[in-house]
């Protein structure tokens, strides 16, 4: 079993903000593979589906972003699962708009969801870094990452997340590297 976590605040009036391009994920890969409905469970919605041979829970905190991991621990702990085990995606402010990369481990640059998991787990999660760009001066950070992706945006948001969903089979598999290569090839502008 897999632990896929789409970090993001709960509610409709987040729902196109840039922080919560994790949950926006998660939507696209529950509709991409035909998983059912998620149910409250773990203090957040839960789904359990398969990509390929690969077992994933996928998971979406209810708890706010700065409270993510108290959902991710209850998660691995039901499953007994292991930090290595767990898969974060996230908004990232050090990337372009739309680019992905994939790492494991490292700090959390002033994320509260990712200060939180790490908080619960400790730092050893592969992390889905989505790139939000940043807005050019640190005053204008909380404004941008709060704020709804721009109608302007919307075809390269759409165009990203189902190339994440489409290849995600990879990232089941771990191969990262793959991964990361396909979107991007996918990703390319003609």
């Amino acid at each position: 079993m897999q632990l896929w976590v789409g970090l993001g605040n709960p509610g409709a009036q987040y729902a196109l903000h840039r922080h919560n391009v994790g949950f926006m994920v998660l939507d696209a890969l529950e509709e991409v593979h035909g998983f059912p409905e998620p149910k409250k469970k773990f203090q957040g919605w839960a789904v359990e589906g398969r990509l390929g041979s690969e077992k994933l829970l996928l998971l979406k905190p209810a708890t706010f972003m700065n409270e993510s991991g108290r959902a991710v621990r209850a998660a691995m702990d039901f499953y007994k699962l292991a930090p290595s085990d767990v898969t974060v995606f996230h908004d990232e402010l050090d990337l372009e708009p739309f680019k992905v990369k994939v790492k494991v481990g490292g700090g959390h640059a002033g994320h509260n969801g990712l200060r939180s998991v790490d908080a619960h787990i400790g730092p050893d999660f592969r992390r889905v870094r989505i790139g939000i760009g940043h807005p050019g001066h640190k005053s204008r950070v909380h404004g941008h990452v709060l704020g709804n992706y721009a109608k302007a945006e919307i075809d390269d948001l759409a165009e990203m997340l189902g190339g994440i969903a489409a290849e995600a089979d990879w990232l089941a598999k771990g191969d990262n590297a793959r991964f990361m290569s396909e979107l991007a090839l996918k990703m390319q502008k003609d």
